[in-house]
């Protein structure tokens, strides 16, 4: 499958107890970048045991940012694609297949995933304005795949904390070849690390307003 090609970025904050199991389950795929995000535990050392390519930020900085890390040294070691999850195993990693399959094959810039169900309030409303406004379905989903010739475009993977979603945003508006599909989620046995419900509403709708603002037009 030309694993060379493709790598993996994660943000991970305190994710010891399933940063392994994410590890094994992509290996076979491509290489695997790490971000640790200010973890204080033993997250970091290991993701290096299981022989990923490991980045760390002495304190947390937040989603974007570690994403932000993960693609410049993705672009730094030539990667051709990237696809990006979560850390804590609620992305079911068979469809990474597909992905690959539509990035290579049908010439997708970005391969959107698009959940069956909203975490919270604020998704739920961030979906249906995106996808009346941008025709995306599901935005905030951490798992995307893309070719990094979209993000060598605009240099940067996001500027204002979007939460995943300004790069997939400026590669609608500029016409990119966007495909979506449908994925499963198993949920997160412990607490999340996005914050209490009322942090991650606040931020989810700050990264909605800030959006239409920057992007709508």
């Amino acid at each position: 499958m030309e694993s060379f090609k493709i790598v993996f970025i994660i943000p991970a904050f305190n994710e010891e107890f399933t940063i392994a199991k994410v590890i094994d389950s992509l290996t076979n795929y491509g290489k695997i970048i790490i971000v640790d995000d200010g973890s204080i535990d033993d997250t970091a050392n290991i993701a290096t045991k299981k022989g990923a390519i490991v980045e760390i930020h002495k304190k947390n900085q937040g989603y974007d940012k570690a994403l932000n890390t993960g693609f410049k040294k993705a672009n730094k070691m030539g990667f051709e694609f990237a696809i990006t999850l979560d850390a804590d195993l609620q992305h079911d990693v068979n469809v990474v297949p597909k992905i690959i399959e539509i990035l290579k094959e049908q010439n997708a810039q970005i391969v959107a995933g698009v959940r069956s169900n909203s975490q919270r309030f604020s998704e739920l409303i961030f979906k249906k304005i995106s996808s009346f406004i941008w025709g995306l379905q599901d935005p905030l989903c951490g798992l995307k795949g893309y070719n990094m010739e979209v993000y060598r475009k605009f240099g940067y993977f996001d500027s204002f904390n979007s939460i995943g979603t300004e790069l997939l945003i400026r590669s609608v508006k500029s016409n990119f070849n966007i495909k979506q599909i449908n994925i499963t989620t198993r949920k997160r046995l412990d607490r999340p690390r996005f914050g209490n419900l009322l942090q991650s509403n606040i931020k989810i709708f700050r990264a909605l307003i800030i959006c239409l603002i920057k992007l709508k037009w």
